[in-house]
């Protein structure tokens, strides 16, 4: 039983790191009152400088880096777009999702000989017990640090109160404009480290397709989890369990494996279709802040 249960959950951890890291970004982003459905796209930048640093370095913890810090720059267009200029933060957040794609393959065939996927990377974060990786406690500790954060802080309450009432915030004297960004950049970089560790960890090198949907999922943890950080981590190891069993059983003959294969994002349109309208988001989420105007 232990030989067949230790491998599934084995999995279940390795693909719910980087949608962790990726779902407390949304997190402290939309807590803030600042929408970014660009995860998607800021992981898939993460992804390639993380793998192309490692490459280059044979230094897996400064291709780690590399993924985190490329996401924070990214994310400031969103900042810049939404916040500075008040767009409208879902264009601003689709925007990412075409540019950072865009951007990592144009980049793989200049730096890779023209090639659409970096050569595999032989040095790997190191691994713990029962082969799980290093980045699987760093997920745990980031979701727990930022529970502490909002619950027991003085920064994480002036986010809750801007992403609930930016204007009754501003009138006790905090920066809103400040703190969202702030907020938008770690979530970008949160974003890219989730995109670095399936580069670094899951798959060992880049190609177009290394992030397929997980941003999304991602999102659909940060409303399934009510916008909370242990709630997004929870929700994040049950997207990862359906794809620890289309991985276990993709090659059963009772199971068709398309029906296997497809298992992750119907749960996700199931958990969006069934528990969307039973979340409360911020009240403020979504809404550009304008100094001065109600």
């Amino acid at each position: 039983m232990l030989d067949f249960l230790i491998p599934i959950l084995t999995t279940t951890f390795m693909y719910s790191t980087p949608l962790i890291f990726a779902a407390l970004g949304g997190v402290i982003s939309e807590r803030s009152g600042v929408i970014n459905i660009g995860i998607e796209g800021i992981m898939t930048v993460g992804a390639f400088f993380a793998a192309s640093v490692a490459y280059y370095t044979s230094n897996p913890w400064l291709g780690l880096m590399a993924g985190g810090v490329v996401g924070g720059l990214i994310s400031l267009l969103h900042a810049l777009a939404s916040i500075t200029f008040s767009a409208d933060q879902t264009i601003s957040g689709i925007a990412l999702n075409f540019i950072g794609p865009g951007l990592s393959v144009f980049l793989c065939k200049i730096f890779f000989n023209g090639q659409t996927k970096t050569y595999p990377i032989h040095n790997k974060l190191p691994k713990l017990f029962y082969n799980l990786d290093v980045t699987v406690i760093l997920a745990i500790i980031a979701a727990i640090v930022l529970w502490f954060m909002f619950k027991k802080t003085k920064w994480g309450l002036r986010i809750r109160a801007i992403g609930e009432n930016p204007y009754a915030a501003d009138s006790l004297g905090i920066n809103v404009y400040r703190t969202r960004y702030l907020c938008v950049i770690v979530s970008g970089i949160l974003a890219g480290i989730g995109g670095a560790v399936t580069t670094l960890s899951v798959i060992s090198q880049f190609s177009p397709s290394a992030i397929s949907g997980q941003g999304f999922i991602a999102l659909a943890a940060v409303i399934f989890g009510k916008w909370t950080s242990l709630g997004a981590y929870f929700s994040c190891l049950l997207f990862a369990f359906a794809q620890a069993l289309a991985v276990t059983f993709g090659g059963a003959d009772f199971i068709p494996s398309e029906i296997i294969n497809m298992l992750p994002y119907v749960l996700t349109i199931f958990v969006l279709i069934f528990f969307v309208g039973k979340s409360c988001a911020p009240r403020a989420n979504g809404k550009p802040y304008i100094k001065g105007e109600r």
